[in-house]
């Protein structure tokens, strides 16, 4: 569908604007100012609105004309993006990267290497999204997210993927403080833990199997959407249950959770960058690299909970 309004007109328009003056336009636009009065006009008579007001000494936009600059600036703005994102995927970099975290490790752990992305001037825009468990893998199977920080090997899927190790979580059974386990004699036994009900945190999975680790059978649930929210429901003293020990250092130092030691520990498990082999998008990349060779995440896994 043909219309009159063209990006060219636009840009006449708020050269116009800016400048005061249809010579100023023809200037700054390197036209000659009866190319620039034969835009207007062409442009008025398409629309069949006046779009300057030409009773006084000086060109003045009407309301429709103020109108129609406003609304096109946004679409001026617009087109410079696009052109701008065309040249960002010629030279190879994505114009969104999309990031899953497993709901172990904190947002905060990616905040530096965003950060420092951010410096490039590359208008990349970068999303971070939230995972649980075997929802992790499940996002980047289905390509919901580009890359993942977190993934463990035991929920991992058939497919050609690319891992980067960088570390081992471990885990600790964790009661607040005035939980009757908490003054309990150690280790706790199965039978003593499941007559309490366990903090569960969701499985995000919508295709792969979903995990349920650290669940007695015949234990009650109260079950909530990501690891922030088990801790504070354990804090709370209304469930019990594993915790990742670098996400509770605070807790275990102050004395709002207290860790205690069960018959059958669990044992720390090895977390991955993982992305699609054949993906090597820019920003893909130097996410991958700055992820897996700095020190932010590697540092946080080995914090000290004392």
């Amino acid at each position: 569908m043909h219309t009159a309004i063209t990006i060219d007109a636009l840009k006449v328009l708020d050269a116009i604007d800016r400048r005061g003056s249809f010579a100023g336009a023809a200037g700054e636009l390197f036209r000659v100012p009866s190319a620039i009065s034969y835009t207007v006009q062409k442009l008025e008579e398409d629309l069949s609105v006046s779009i300057f007001d030409r009773t006084g000494h000086k060109a003045v936009l009407t309301p429709a004309g103020r109108y129609l600059l406003e609304e096109g600036r946004s679409l001026l703005e617009a087109a410079e993006n696009l052109a701008h994102s065309t040249r960002q995927v010629a030279q190879g970099w994505e114009t969104r990267l999309r990031i899953g975290f497993n709901s172990l490790l904190p947002a905060e752990c990616l905040f530096p290497a965003i950060e420092a992305f951010q410096t490039l001037g590359v208008p990349v825009d970068v999303q971070v999204v939230e995972e649980v468990f075997a929802g992790t893998w499940d996002a980047l199977q289905s390509r919901r997210v580009d890359m993942i920080v977190g993934a463990d090997q035991l929920s991992k899927p058939a497919g050609s993927f690319t891992t980067k190790a960088l570390g081992h979580m471990p885990f600790v059974f964790a009661v607040a403080a005035n939980h009757p386990l908490a003054s309990a004699r150690e280790p706790l036994t199965e039978s003593e833990i499941a007559r309490y009900p366990a903090a569960v945190a969701a499985d995000t999975s919508r295709s792969l199997p979903p995990g349920h680790a650290g669940i007695f059978r015949r234990q009650r649930t109260i079950t909530v959407s990501n690891i922030d929210q088990k801790i504070a429901v354990q804090q709370a003293g209304l469930g019990v249950g594993w915790l990742p020990e670098p996400r509770i250092c605070k807790q275990l130092a102050d004395g709002s959770l207290v860790a205690k030691a069960v018959h059958e520990p669990r044992a720390p498990i090895s977390i991955h960058l993982a992305r699609h082999s054949d993906d090597k998008g820019k920003a893909l990349m130097w996410f991958w690299n700055q992820l897996g060779e700095g020190d932010a995440l590697r540092n946080w896994l080995q914090s000290d909970p004392a």
